[in-house]
């Protein structure tokens, strides 16, 4: 801040150096200009960005596994390789996810009706999927609170849904396969 005294009274020099001090305030941080400095870019902020719940790592591993029924088509056909049911093909029972790599591939390709005869649960995992990207990134980006930890009995009851889908697709598989 710059001091200015003038013996002798007021004239034009101790005028300029009110007008100064008033206007030296460009030094001083205003909370505005703390919060821009402190506050990450979104990207930043976006790329900085962990899941930190067991839904948010179940739909990344859905993102992976939608990125792979776009490319299994092609490497399948190049290499020759296919990835078949491994409890099916030991004991010719099928599991409950049977037929999902067929229903991703399908579903990927648009082909909805051919997606629903091979596994009509492929569309609750793609639903859930979506519904929790859309939600990851409204967080990473700040808008939306971060994932808490569950509770106990909430916990339990996702696993009493799971559960029950689980033996729902095992049970169409099963009757997909003539075994009931």
């Amino acid at each position: 801040m710059v001091h200015c005294a003038d013996p002798h009274g007021i004239d034009a020099v101790s005028v300029a150096c009110v007008a100064l001090e008033q206007t030296d305030m460009s030094n001083t941080e205003t909370p505005e200009r703390a919060a821009r400095r402190t506050r990450p870019p979104v990207v930043a902020s976006l790329l900085a960005w962990r899941p930190t719940s067991t839904p948010e790592r179940l739909a990344l591993t859905g993102l992976v596994a939608a990125g792979a029924s776009f490319v299994y088509p092609a490497a399948s056909r190049a290499t020759g390789l296919t990835a078949p049911c491994l409890l099916r093909l030991t004991t010719g029972i099928p599991c409950p996810m049977c037929g999902m790599t067929t229903a991703a591939t399908s579903l990927a390709a648009g082909e909805l009706h051919a997606a629903l005869a091979a596994n009509p649960f492929v569309l609750l995992l793609a639903g859930a999927t979506l519904v929790m990207t859309v939600l990851m990134a409204a967080r990473a980006a700040g808008l939306a609170p971060q994932a808490t930890r569950w509770q106990p009995a909430r916990q339990r009851h996702a696993w009493l849904v799971v559960g029950v889908l689980a033996v729902g697709s095992w049970l169409f598989q099963l009757h997909r396969f003539g075994r009931i």
